[in-house]
């Protein structure tokens, strides 16, 4: 267990690491806010978010997954499945749920308060995809552990599950421009960052659509898709409109707290 949770931690510096870079060599568009204002914050969140979860919760999914199948608890462990038909399997259906999840997030006005701390951000670049909420994170680990006892994952696909949901938060928040043709090839089934990218514009009905992370079928299915901005991507306007650009949004205690406070705040 131990070495699926190094390369797990591996993988993901890797890749922030990689898209850092290619959003450097092919940037979409021009950042409105250095990175110095921003980048603090945004991946101090994610040693905040890492303590809050190693103090809230005595086990891992990878952990739990072990235990269950040793247990037999679960659909999968009783469907006696071949690994590998259950562990895509699994692996499309905990990417559903996080569609949904996230669509919820959109929804529920108390849930909402927690989430659109990722969405006030005034720019979007690979640091947007680690940006979020200890609450939301540590409800988000509920809701996978809640999900691997009843399903009863097998390891291999909650591995594989969270080092792609990783891997594709940072690739669709990268400010990473993707030819065209490559783009439009690309999200037939993935999220890409100019798919993705239409889910942080500031008009109402784009920042309630494109909830997909992984697979770009969930907002085709289910009606939440638009192809892209109205205003074109170089003039999409980032953030929440009716929430000011203030310099304690983008300090990580302006974002804690953010839940907690008003727009005029």
């Amino acid at each position: 267990m131990q070495t699926l949770e190094f390369w797990r931690l591996g993988i993901f510096v890797g890749l922030l690491a990689l898209f850092m870079l290619l959003e450097i060599a092919w940037p979409r568009h021009k950042r409105s806010i250095p990175r110095s204002q921003r980048w603090p914050a945004n991946l101090g969140l994610i040693l905040v978010n890492g303590l809050c979860l190693k103090l809230l919760f005595p086990i891992t999914t990878l952990a739990l997954a072990s235990w269950t199948q040793h247990q037999q608890w679960g659909l999968f462990n009783q469907l006696n499945l071949s690994a590998a038909i259950a562990v895509p399997l699994c692996v499309i259906l905990l990417d559903l749920a996080i569609y949904w999840q996230h669509r919820l997030f959109h929804s529920l006005p108390w849930l909402w308060r927690i989430h659109r701390m990722h969405h006030v951000d005034p720019d979007y670049d690979v640091s947007l995809g680690l940006r979020f909420h200890p609450i939301e994170i540590a409800l988000s680990m509920l809701i996978k552990l809640g999900l691997i006892t009843l399903l009863g994952v097998p390891v291999l696909a909650v591995f594989l599950f969270e080092v792609i949901l990783n891997g594709m938060a940072m690739f669709n928040h990268s400010n990473l421009k993707l030819p065209l043709k490559l783009d439009a090839f690309l999200r037939k089934l993935l999220v890409t960052p100019d798919m993705h990218r239409v889910h942080h514009s500031q008009r109402y009905h784009e920042h309630n659509a494109n909830y997909g992370f992984n697979l770009a079928v969930w907002d085709r299915l289910f009606h939440s898709y638009v192809a892209q901005p109205q205003d074109g991507h170089s003039q999409l306007k980032f953030g929440l409109s009716h929430w000011p650009n203030a310099k304690d949004n983008r300090q990580l205690k302006g974002l804690l707290s953010l839940p907690f406070r008003s727009p005029s705040k």
